[in-house]
């Protein structure tokens, strides 16, 4: 089923009303059908667990140096955005099945973030580049499937819009396939889209998940003419990273995002890179109370799962970075939705855990959301360093004050205050003028 998109005679909070409701309506229509179909698929929906349930998209890595993908997939449960759903109809929320999108999409993110008006008009002639390990044989089919679903423009390979390459550059020899980097993928490529429709999109897709491979594909990425390169991956720090920061990272006039990692509290690299913009994760909730019409808070689910944050190791602080509790670099700088339990809708059907509609979550939602946020704001000056920019304009971020990530010594490294904290930075995007500069 899919939705058509709406027209400007809508203001764009009656729009995002408009297509929650419309959703609603058909995936209540689906699933009275599968109900009626089967006993069984009755059963199963009536008994649907209330706790959100997942896993990790990718496999742990197995060798020193090798980065972990930030992708987590919900398996069970029912998520906030089928509970909001479910109230706007005084239904009960159904079980997820991989024929309906079940979490967040893209007018509920640009609603949530301020973003409609500049979603509707910006991004055009824009590159978002996604840097990712291995290949995706499904990436563009499966793109277009999640930007029909939301009456998005059409992104392909045939009309300029898409283009997939390996980290040398070619279109034709590509690394091996591997089905939890396809998911990741594919959550990358739509939470592009969904903040920025009118984008052009490059997938790099690298040789191996190692930092060298991956990070060449930053600089082909870069060299390719993107101005905004997201990196939905992460590792431990080690002595090598100042080494990294210069060979891959160090592209001034160039937004790089990187996700803070999925682990709880503790720094990740490149994350830790004092070059790129470390992207915090939240659980994103609509409030009737709040003036925007939602709320956020640190995405934490137990000490080892939830968003990280930290001191770094081994970075020199940036300029721009000037909370006193830590003299090298502090992640994050900002954040957007991670939380798996208030995750996003993305489309995968590559390998056995690529069957359609599913739900993800983790901080590799969040960085490209900011990635694209970046490219929607505009062209960065050629002798900036875009991740300075939000705290050049902080009035202009949704400051998030609630919510802890783990333990640590130094509290504002773990609990989210007033002003900068360590899980969420300086807060997630009220339009675009926090990424301006």
């Amino acid at each position: 089923m899919r939705t058509a998109p709406l027209t400007s005679a809508n203001s764009p909070s009656t729009r995002g009303r408009w297509r929650r409701a419309t959703r609603t309506a058909l995936a209540v229509t689906a699933a009275v059908l599968a109900a009626l179909a089967t006993t069984t698929t009755q059963a199963t929906a009536k008994s649907a667990p209330s706790k959100v349930t997942w896993t990790h998209s990718c496999a742990t890595p197995t060798k020193k140096g090798e980065m972990a993908c930030n992708a987590l997939r919900v398996t069970g449960g029912i998520t906030a955005f089928q509970k909001a759903e479910a109230k706007a109809e005084d239904i009960t929320p159904k079980a997820a099945d991989a024929t309906t999108p079940t979490g967040y999409g893209p007018s509920d993110l640009q609603d949530a973030y301020g973003l409609t008006d500049a979603a509707a008009s910006g991004g055009s002639g824009e590159t978002i580049a996604i840097v990712d390990a291995y290949d995706d044989p499904n990436a563009a089919s499966d793109l277009a499937e999640y930007r029909s679903q939301y009456g998005l423009p059409a992104c392909t390979t045939s009309n300029g819009c898409f283009k997939k390459v390996s980290q040398t550059g070619s279109t034709t020899s590509l690394p091996s396939a591997d089905s939890g980097w396809a998911g990741e993928i594919s959550l990358d490529l739509d939470m592009a889209s969904a903040i920025c429709p009118n984008c052009n999109i490059l997938l790099v897709e690298a040789k191996s998940a190692s930092m060298a491979n991956l990070g060449t594909a930053v600089n082909k990425a870069v060299a390719l003419g993107a101005k905004f390169v997201s990196n939905s991956y992460g590792g431990s720090e080690s002595s090598s990273d100042t080494s990294y920061d210069s060979s891959y990272f160090n592209h001034p006039g160039v937004a790089i995002t990187a996700s803070a990692g999925d682990s709880g509290y503790g720094a990740e690299y490149p994350a830790a890179s004092k070059y790129v913009t470390a992207v915090g994760g939240t659980a994103l909730s609509t409030s009737s109370s709040a003036s925007r019409g939602w709320t956020e808070k640190v995405w934490s689910t137990n000490s080892t799962e939830g968003t990280g944050s930290g001191c770094s190791s081994y970075d020199t602080k940036p300029s721009w970075q000037t909370d006193t509790g830590c003299t090298k670099r502090t992640i994050a700088d900002v954040s957007a939705v991670a939380d798996p339990a208030t995750g996003v809708s993305v489309y995968d059907t590559y390998g056995d855990d690529g069957q359609g509609w599913a739900t993800y979550g983790g901080t590799s939602a969040s960085a490209p959301i900011i990635a694209a946020v970046y490219a929607l704001a505009g062209t960065p000056t050629s002798t900036k360093y875009p991740s300075s920019f939000p705290y050049a304009a902080t009035s202009a971020l949704n400051d998030v004050t609630s919510g802890s990530n783990g333990t640590c010594s130094t509290s504002y490294f773990c609990t989210a205050r007033s002003g900068y904290d360590g899980p969420t930075g300086l807060g997630t995007p009220e339009g675009v003028d926090a990424f301006t500069g």
